[in-house]
Protein backbone atom coordinates (compact mmCIF):
# COMPACT_ATOMS: atom_id res chain seq x y z
CA UNK A 1 0.00 0.00 0.00
CA UNK A 2 1.32 3.45 -0.83
CA UNK A 3 1.04 6.83 0.87
CA UNK A 4 -1.21 9.72 -0.17
CA UNK A 5 0.65 11.76 -2.79
CA UNK A 6 -1.84 13.39 -5.18
CA UNK A 7 -5.17 15.16 -5.35
CA UNK A 8 -6.52 12.22 -7.37
CA UNK A 9 -5.72 9.92 -4.45
CA UNK A 10 -7.42 12.35 -2.08
CA UNK A 11 -10.48 12.31 -4.35
CA UNK A 12 -10.60 8.50 -4.15
CA UNK A 13 -10.22 8.70 -0.37
CA UNK A 14 -12.94 11.31 0.13
CA UNK A 15 -15.30 9.55 -2.28
CA UNK A 16 -14.89 6.21 -0.48
CA UNK A 17 -15.26 7.95 2.90
CA UNK A 18 -18.53 9.63 1.94
CA UNK A 19 -19.89 6.35 0.58
CA UNK A 20 -19.33 4.90 4.07
CA UNK A 21 -20.99 7.89 5.74
CA UNK A 22 -24.00 7.78 3.45
CA UNK A 23 -24.39 4.02 4.01
CA UNK A 24 -24.41 4.43 7.81
CA UNK A 25 -27.93 5.26 9.02
CA UNK A 26 -26.61 6.60 12.33
CA UNK A 27 -24.98 9.57 10.54
CA UNK A 28 -26.23 9.68 6.94
CA UNK A 29 -29.27 11.84 7.84
CA UNK A 30 -26.93 14.79 8.45
CA UNK A 31 -25.93 14.68 4.78
CA UNK A 32 -29.24 13.60 3.25
CA UNK A 33 -31.84 15.40 5.38
CA UNK A 34 -30.14 18.25 7.25
CA UNK A 35 -27.77 19.70 4.63
CA UNK A 36 -29.02 17.78 1.57
CA UNK A 37 -25.50 17.45 0.23
CA UNK A 38 -24.93 17.25 -3.50
CA UNK A 39 -21.92 14.95 -3.39
CA UNK A 40 -20.74 15.59 -6.95
CA UNK A 41 -20.40 19.31 -6.17
CA UNK A 42 -19.11 18.78 -2.62
CA UNK A 43 -16.30 16.29 -3.32
CA UNK A 44 -14.02 18.75 -5.18
CA UNK A 45 -14.34 21.21 -2.27
CA UNK A 46 -13.37 18.50 0.21
CA UNK A 47 -10.45 17.43 -1.97
CA UNK A 48 -9.25 21.04 -2.10
CA UNK A 49 -9.49 21.26 1.70
CA UNK A 50 -7.55 18.04 2.30
CA UNK A 51 -5.05 18.83 -0.43
CA UNK A 52 -4.29 22.15 1.23
CA UNK A 53 -4.01 20.50 4.65
CA UNK A 54 -1.92 17.49 3.62
CA UNK A 55 -0.18 18.38 0.35
CA UNK A 56 0.15 22.15 0.92
CA UNK A 57 -1.53 23.06 -2.36
CA UNK A 58 -3.69 25.93 -1.08
CA UNK A 59 -6.97 27.00 -2.61
CA UNK A 60 -9.45 26.31 0.22
CA UNK A 61 -11.15 29.58 1.19
CA UNK A 62 -14.30 28.58 3.10
CA UNK A 63 -14.73 28.91 6.86
CA UNK A 64 -14.76 25.28 7.94
CA UNK A 65 -15.73 26.07 11.52
CA UNK A 66 -18.66 28.28 10.56
CA UNK A 67 -19.97 25.70 8.10
CA UNK A 68 -20.15 23.12 10.89
CA UNK A 69 -21.63 25.60 13.38
CA UNK A 70 -24.36 26.35 10.83
CA UNK A 71 -25.09 22.64 10.44
CA UNK A 72 -25.12 22.25 14.22
CA UNK A 73 -27.70 25.05 14.46
CA UNK A 74 -30.00 22.90 12.30
CA UNK A 75 -29.23 19.54 13.95
CA UNK A 76 -26.97 18.88 16.93
CA UNK A 77 -23.59 17.48 15.94
CA UNK A 78 -23.03 15.30 18.99
CA UNK A 79 -19.74 13.81 20.16
CA UNK A 80 -21.17 10.44 19.08
CA UNK A 81 -21.56 11.71 15.50
CA UNK A 82 -17.97 12.95 15.51
CA UNK A 83 -16.84 9.52 16.76
CA UNK A 84 -18.71 7.81 13.90
CA UNK A 85 -17.25 10.30 11.39
CA UNK A 86 -13.73 9.75 12.69
CA UNK A 87 -14.06 5.95 12.75
CA UNK A 88 -15.18 5.91 9.11
CA UNK A 89 -12.41 8.34 8.16
CA UNK A 90 -9.68 6.30 9.86
CA UNK A 91 -10.99 3.05 8.35
CA UNK A 92 -11.11 4.56 4.86
CA UNK A 93 -7.56 5.87 5.14
CA UNK A 94 -6.26 2.58 6.54
CA UNK A 95 -7.99 0.55 3.81
CA UNK A 96 -6.36 2.59 1.05
CA UNK A 97 -3.10 4.15 2.23
CA UNK A 98 -0.11 3.68 4.50
CA UNK A 99 2.63 6.15 5.29
CA UNK A 100 3.45 9.58 6.67
CA UNK A 101 0.70 11.48 4.84
CA UNK A 102 -1.87 8.81 5.74
CA UNK A 103 -0.99 9.24 9.41
CA UNK A 104 -0.94 13.03 9.02
CA UNK A 105 -4.44 13.12 7.53
CA UNK A 106 -5.80 11.00 10.38
CA UNK A 107 -4.19 13.28 12.96
CA UNK A 108 -5.60 16.31 11.14
CA UNK A 109 -9.08 14.74 11.12
CA UNK A 110 -8.87 14.14 14.87
CA UNK A 111 -7.77 17.74 15.43
CA UNK A 112 -10.60 19.09 13.28
CA UNK A 113 -13.18 16.95 15.06
CA UNK A 114 -11.89 18.03 18.45
CA UNK A 115 -11.91 21.72 17.53
CA UNK A 116 -15.42 21.45 16.07
CA UNK A 117 -16.71 19.83 19.25
CA UNK A 118 -15.15 22.60 21.37
CA UNK A 119 -16.67 25.30 19.14
CA UNK A 120 -20.08 23.60 19.24
CA UNK A 121 -19.92 23.41 23.05
CA UNK A 122 -18.95 27.11 23.20
CA UNK A 123 -21.84 28.01 20.89
CA UNK A 124 -24.23 26.02 23.10
CA UNK A 125 -22.94 27.69 26.28
CA UNK A 126 -23.35 31.16 24.73
CA UNK A 127 -27.05 30.43 24.20
CA UNK A 128 -27.58 29.49 27.86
Amino acid sequence: MKDIQTQDELYLLVDAFYKKLLADNSISYIFTDVVKIKLEAHLPILVTFWSQAILGTGGYTKNLTQIHLDVNAKSYLSPELFAIWLRHFYNTVDENFKGEKAEQIKTQALSIGTIMQIKIAQQHNQKL
